[in-house]
């Protein structure tokens, strides 16, 4: 385990269910991981995995039909305190004075977390105005400056334009204007690059890389691009059906990757400089209904090594050298503490 005063989030056992008529879909069922002081944890699987939904639960963003159903989201500051996020209600004043302010999310869609109806200077003061209580000069001030460190020209000008009046790119670093505003200790981007051209892409990513290294923020990113993690992260959590079936720094990863879902992936997607020569290959079958439950392990019905055991009851989590994890019957028993 890390030295716990380097951990700035740690999320144990979290459990997160929608009740979808009369079905219960488990989309996050027992996700642990932990994220360090300045480092980048990379969440990554198909879509419909929990990528969402897991960032979504430890912001306490989940919509009515959501709910965490056990686990945990512990949270400290930069004075060593700690919060416990899943104990706290949605719209509780003790989560809104950390949501915004000690930890931001950029949402995929830039375009459809803007209001439309208000510029976009208004709408990034809105954190300054709401956890700094500023004044309205000093805010502008401090959104001015904020827009110019993030590479947007005429910020004094851009300051009174709405969001359409900007492209795809430019709506992105507004949205990391609004996110960190108020200099939070972790960042949450989802899918940040998603929409955009792949130049584009790799200045967000580096923006994103200059304001970690100037703030020391902490950063997770979720994304089912095997490439940005290989470009971004520090450490890797690799999810399938709500779970984290494999964990670990990103060399473990990309050079020793232990379950069978985490070699398909990365045998399916080109990674620059990484297996050259190699034939790209699909992962056969399709990811199931969410609302589907499995005696076994999740993945089995895709697995080429699956067997008896995969299909009768699930795997535990194995702990490998150098605290790479993984939740395979191929490894069961053969770990440090297994």
């Amino acid at each position: 385990m890390n030295n716990e005063a380097n951990i700035v989030l740690r999320v144990h056992d979290l459990k997160t269910k929608f009740h979808v008529g009369k079905s219960v879909v488990h989309a996050v069922n027992g996700v642990s991981f932990e994220l360090k002081y300045g480092s980048t944890l990379g969440i990554v699987g198909e879509s419909g995995c929990g990528k969402s939904v897991t960032a979504l639960s430890v912001m306490q963003l989940l919509p009515k039909a959501g709910s965490i159903a056990g686990g945990s989201v512990v949270y400290r500051d930069r004075q060593g305190r700690e919060y416990e996020l899943s104990r706290y209600k949605r719209t509780g004043r003790d989560i809104r004075a950390i949501r915004g302010k000690e930890i931001a999310m950029i949402f995929q869609d830039p375009m459809s977390s803007l209001n439309p109806v208000y510029k976009i200077g208004s709408q990034i003061a809105e954190n300054l105005r709401e956890h700094e209580k500023m004044d309205q000069k000093a805010a502008r001030r401090r959104v001015i400056d904020m827009l110019a460190e993030l590479g947007i020209p005429t910020p004094e000008k851009r300051y009174h334009s709405y969001p359409h009046e900007f492209s795809g790119g430019m709506r992105q670093r507004v949205m990391i204007a609004t996110a960190m505003i108020c200099n939070p200790n972790i960042l949450i981007a989802d899918e940040p690059t998603t929409a955009l051209d792949v130049t584009i892409q790799a200045q967000i990513l580096e923006l994103m890389k200059d304001v970690q290294q100037k703030y020391g923020t902490s950063i997770i990113m979720i994304t089912h691009n095997m490439g940005i993690v290989a470009e971004t992260c520090d450490h890797v959590a690799v999810m399938y059906m709500g779970q984290i079936v494999e964990y670990g720094a990103l060399a473990q990863i990309f050079e020793s990757p232990l379950h069978p879902y985490t070699q398909a992936l990365l045998q399916s997607v080109p990674v620059l400089g990484i297996g050259k020569g190699k034939e790209l290959r699909s992962i056969r079958g399709a990811t199931p209904d969410a609302s589907e439950t499995f005696a076994g392990c999740v993945y089995e019905p895709r697995c080429d090594h699956a067997r008896e055991a995969c299909r009768k009851s699930p795997p535990s989590n194995t702990v490998m050298s150098g605290g790479h994890r993984v939740q395979c019957w191929l490894y069961s028993g053969g770990g440090e503490n297994g």
